[in-house]
């Protein structure tokens, strides 16, 4: 498989943060032209990672980043190289994550049906981080599995996307079945269904979160045990999801302090 290039200086700070702390930087290097101190600042971690990096110029910089989106080509002089699919936390394998819930643990799972939008996909990563969301799972079909998506994600997420656990699965029917299983309750995020504000979020929760478009697919729809809303007062029909996410994933945060 190629190469991830990952562009941005929160995206790349965050996963050379995230290979210091945890020691995964093997497949993990760094090329660089200019030293503002941003850039320093990102090699002084990389070199305390045990992350190579090479010293460049931009010409050399511009021909990686030719084949990203427009918006991630703007490498600002630096970026990361990660082996493989290594760019990202993502990558839990959702069953073995689902069979180690044995216990009564608080935890907090999203689940996201259809949301193809990697700008949106990365503001969810960030509020999964901000508000301690255990796991992301996101279909394999119509998910975020091309690397185009993956390095936007990464910089919309501006860094979040190295440290949420992101599981791909082939169907979110079973994963929801799965998670149903194992003792979670299943909240349907839904114009029609209970106002947040009057949900007590289960010990185990998962949150599923539909597209803007057509919703939750009527089949995952079915798994869910509720359906929250979040009350508002505009003039248009609905939140964008990934705001709307964010505010269901800080009123579970919320409960729990």
């Amino acid at each position: 498989m190629p190469d991830h290039i990952i562009t941005g200086f929160h995206a790349v700070e965050e996963r050379v943060r995230r290979a210091a702390e945890s020691g995964t930087a093997a497949g993990l290097s760094v090329q660089y032209g200019t030293t503002g101190p941003r850039v320093k600042k990102i090699l002084e971690l990389a070199k305390k990672a045990g992350i190579p990096a090479q010293a460049t110029d931009d010409r050399a910089l511009d021909a990686l980043v030719q084949h990203l989106p427009p918006v991630a080509r703007d490498h600002r002089g630096i970026v990361l190289i990660a082996a493989e699919e290594n760019g990202t936390r993502g990558g839990v394998d959702f069953d073995q994550w689902v069979a180690s819930c044995t216990d009564d643990s608080r935890r907090t799972v999203l689940l996201l049906d259809s949301i193809t939008d990697p700008h949106n996909v990365g503001a969810i990563l960030r509020s999964c981080d901000q508000f301690g969301a255990d796991l992301v799972v996101m279909p394999q079909r119509r998910g975020m599995s091309d690397i185009a998506s993956n390095e936007i994600i990464a910089r919309a997420s501006a860094g979040a996307s190295s440290w949420v656990a992101v599981a791909v699965v082939t169907n979110l029917v079973r994963a929801a079945q799965q998670l149903k299983a194992a003792g979670f309750w299943l909240y349907g995020a839904d114009a029609g269904g209970q106002s947040v504000q009057s949900v007590t979020f289960a010990q185990k929760t998962a949150i599923v979160m539909g597209s803007e478009g057509t919703g939750i697919a009527r089949l995952l729809r079915e798994q869910c045990d509720g359906a929250v809303s979040i009350p508002t007062c505009g003039k248009i029909d609905s939140l964008n999801v990934s705001v709307a996410a964010g505010v269901l994933l800080y009123e579970r945060y919320r409960q729990g302090l």
